[in-house]
């Protein structure tokens, strides 16, 4: 039992000493150092039979009509019967700094009845921002990491067959125009807010140039004034502050998968002097009805009898298992796991523990 505990509860346990250092660059965003979304919706064509039916989709059918228009290609509605063709949704990321004739990889989502996209080619598909300009061109052969097997009367499916990616399948058609070498200062975003990890932050930072250049603003927040380096360089300025190593501070967390039955709790997990005692009551009810039918030629009719048996059993609990007071993760998971429980059942212990108010720490239920 407590080698399945073990196996099923995973758990993140660090060493009494203060967290390792890590980068800023790691732990936090720079304000406009960002991605930009982009979207389009395109055709996918040279599917083997897997492609939208066009009577079903007909989306799928005018676009197929409008681009073959475009070649030069008149035809009628009632020419169109390929099944190699399916209308898909394309997204993208532009990264920051992305330049002109630069290439990022794509996803394609079919929205249609396609079977698969497998062996299909996205045909030249312009991808917008949220501005409605086209930033990116996509273009190119699709990899999909599922398959698709179907026979007459079964279907077997495996993975996603009707999404997929173009690594390297659009070029950069525009530039987000940002001016970095202009900016009078910065703010420093922080994944996780917290208001020692930012002081640490500023005090590193104002250490590293000698000065008073970092400003904690909130626990979310650090502004960096360039201005105050007289006329200096800000991107090797940022250079410098992105490699610069502080040690984070966190909450104390518990966090819950209910569905996979997992426990991840942090360093700073503390629980008060706790008694907890855990037992099983099972109760199993079956049926087993029998038929009763009359003796051949007989004057009668079958009759179905009802037959239950119901057992209520209960295992013996292993009395109260006690934590000490203000004990650290391993004497916490010591304490659980002397329970002889599994994984669900210390799910609902923990539970039962914060609610009495012994455990300090955030618990999170997914």
């Amino acid at each position: 039992m407590k080698r399945l505990a073990a196996l099923l509860m995973l758990i993140v346990l660090s060493t009494a000493s203060a967290a390792a250092p890590v980068r800023i660059k790691d732990i936090a965003n720079f304000d406009g150092v960002r991605g930009n979304d982009l979207i389009g919706y395109g055709l996918v064509v040279g599917l083997d039979g897997t492609g939208d039916s066009l009577r079903n989709a007909p989306f799928t059918e005018e676009m197929l009509a409008g681009l073959l228009e475009r070649l030069g290609v008149n035809v009628t509605d009632d020419a169109l019967r390929s099944k190699n063709v399916a209308a898909v949704v394309v997204t993208a990321a532009l990264p920051p700094f992305a330049r002109s004739g630069s290439r990022i990889d794509v996803g394609v989502s079919a929205i249609g009845d396609a079977q698969s996209l497998l062996g299909g080619t996205l045909v030249m598909t312009p991808l917008k921002a949220a501005d409605g300009d086209i930033y990116a061109v996509a273009q190119g052969s699709i990899i999909s990491g599922g398959a698709a097997i179907a026979g007459e009367a079964s279907r077997v499916v495996e993975g996603v067959p009707t999404g997929g990616k173009i690594p390297a399948g659009a070029r950069v058609e525009r530039e987000v125009a940002f001016d970095f070498s202009q900016i009078q200062n910065i703010r420093i975003a922080l994944r996780n807010a917290d208001f020692t990890t930012a002081g640490r932050i500023e005090d590193v930072i104002n250490r590293e140039f000698s000065r008073s250049v970092a400003v904690m603003q909130d626990g979310g927040t650090v502004i960096v004034e360039f201005r105050k380096l007289g006329q200096i360089n800000p991107a090797r300025v940022l250079g410098r502050i992105e490699n610069l190593e502080v040690e984070p501070e966190d909450r104390a967390k518990v966090v819950i998968d209910h569905k996979a039955g997992t426990i991840v709790m942090g360093e700073h997990v503390r629980i008060s002097h706790v008694a907890v005692s855990q037992g099983n009551l099972t109760l199993r009810v079956s049926e087993a009805p029998q038929a009763s039918q009359p003796n051949p030629f007989a004057d009668g009719e079958t009759v179905t009898l009802p037959r239950s048996f119901a057992e209520l059993r209960e295992e013996p609990g292993i009395g109260f298992a006690e934590v000490a007071g203000e004990a650290s993760l391993s004497d916490v998971i010591d304490g659980l796991n002397a329970l002889g429980v599994q994984p669900r059942d210390m799910i609902d212990i923990l539970k039962s523990i914060h609610a009495a108010g012994a455990l300090h720490a955030d618990l999170i239920v997914e």
